[in-house]
């Protein structure tokens, strides 16, 4: 029961955030004016690094070049599957990036460190990644173009039995294609 109620609020609290955020972000644009249809960066995008060219098109270069897309790992503690605040910032980022480009498509990967056994550690990996999700959907993202998969603990990040290694292994990864 306790881990709904965590859920819930975390969701509330995306909730709440993203809806802060959209309203500083229609605030800011309200006075753009004669940049609206253009290719013009608009002012909500001043210092993201996220170029705007135009919508629907995807720009990987955008993946390498902005700080907050080259963030593609999110990490875990120790069995558990809910999104650490610190990442909240990470998400919105490739939510917004996912929003801009209709294009492109997003596929989190959920994975485990070698503690458990191997049905145990894929349905960790997928819950993980489901973690993620809910999270991209709070952030209004269109989640007919993210894929969820689990690779427990099959594809290791570190080899070592220890803990520094381990937490490396309890890890979601964000990556991008084009359809």
């Amino acid at each position: 029961m306790k881990r709904y109620i965590k859920i819930a609020l975390f969701l509330l609290v995306a909730v709440v955030l993203t809806a802060c955020n959209k309203k500083v972000k229609e605030d800011q644009n309200a006075g753009a004016g004669s940049n609206a249809g253009t290719s013009e960066t608009r002012p909500a995008d001043v210092g993201t690094g996220i170029s705007d060219t135009g919508p629907g098109t995807f720009t990987p270069t955008d993946l390498k070049n902005n700080s907050c897309l080259r963030q593609r790992v999110i990490y875990f503690d120790y069995d558990q599957d809910l999104l650490k605040p610190e990442y909240q910032a990470v998400v919105a980022c490739h939510s917004k990036y996912l929003r801009d480009r209709p294009a492109a498509q997003l596929r989190l990967e959920g994975h485990a460190d070698e503690r458990g056994t191997r049905e145990y550690n894929m349905a960790l990996g997928e819950r993980r990644a489901n973690g993620v999700s809910a999270a991209f959907s709070a952030n209004a993202s269109d989640m007919s173009r993210v894929e969820v998969i689990s690779s427990g603990e099959e594809r290791p990040m570190c080899l070592d039995s220890d803990e520094a290694c381990w937490s490396q292994n309890r890890r979601v990864v964000i990556s991008y294609s084009v359809e």
